[in-house]
């Protein structure tokens, strides 16, 4: 099963269309659409797993596509961000709930989106492996989900399972009880340094197994802990480098 999540982007600016699908191209296949009503057909085409949509266009805003959306079965699930002033926010937008994932309020910092677009596809990730393969197996990129995408979102959904990363001839393996790393192993490491040699890892492959587990408990930070420290070994390696 393919790891990779469908993003339809909306924006009738070109200059910022183009923005936002440089901005979010590793968060998943990027679907461009011009305007609401070039929206509505690719979504009946391609069945984004994610809708983000400017909420002021000509012709169709986004509200109005979010309604089209919703009274249509095939696309009525299909998770929405609105981009919108915080005027548009206040008086259109606080009513639509369901349905609607968050409201980024413009201007706002590309990477913003970006991290919160990554928590979003992580989430949906996670669901689309449950339901359709029961986590045993299930493999995608290290360059769509790196291991802190996924520490913060097997935390935040408080699952046990194992999730192996694989770069190169290397292999470890961290296993989380309840969303947090009870144990980690890479080559002769364990435990916390291990979880610190492979935090990094950007190239390789990961899987997530929902049925494998471990009684072994060899971290002793927890799963926040773990990435605060690890960014910060980082963070004075690059120094030193520099």
């Amino acid at each position: 099963m393919s790891s990779i999540l469908k993003i339809l982007i909306v924006d009738d600016n070109p200059t910022i269309l183009k923005l936002l699908c440089q901005s979010l191209e590793k968060c998943g296949e990027i679907i461009p659409a011009v305007d609401g009503a070039d929206a509505l057909m690719k979504t009946m085409e391609s069945k984004p797993d994610l809708i983000i949509s400017d909420y002021t266009m000509p012709v169709m805003d986004g509200r109005a596509l979010f309604d089209k959306l919703r009274a249509r079965k095939e696309t009525q699930n299909i998770p929405f961000v609105f981009l919108a002033s915080q005027q548009e926010i206040d008086e259109r937008l606080r009513m639509v709930l369901e349905g609607v994932e968050d409201y980024f309020v413009k201007p706002f910092f590309s990477r913003d989106l970006y991290q919160q677009t990554r928590r979003i596809t992580a989430r949906l990730l996670q669901q689309r492996m449950e339901k359709q393969g029961g986590g045993a197996g299930i493999k995608g990129k290290l360059s769509e989900m790196n291991l802190i995408d996924w520490m913060q979102t097997l935390e935040q959904g408080r699952k046990t399972c194992a999730l192996i990363l694989r770069s190169g001839p290397e292999m470890c393996t961290l296993y989380f009880s309840d969303g947090s790393v009870t144990h980690a192993v890479y080559g002769q490491l364990k435990g916390d340094a291990a979880v610190f040699k492979v935090l990094t890892w950007v190239d390789g492959d990961w899987e997530v197994d929902f049925q494998k587990k471990s009684a072994e408990h060899t971290t002793t930070m927890s799963t926040q802990g773990l990435m605060m420290e690890g960014l910060r070994i980082l963070d004075e390696s690059n120094h030193e480098a520099g």
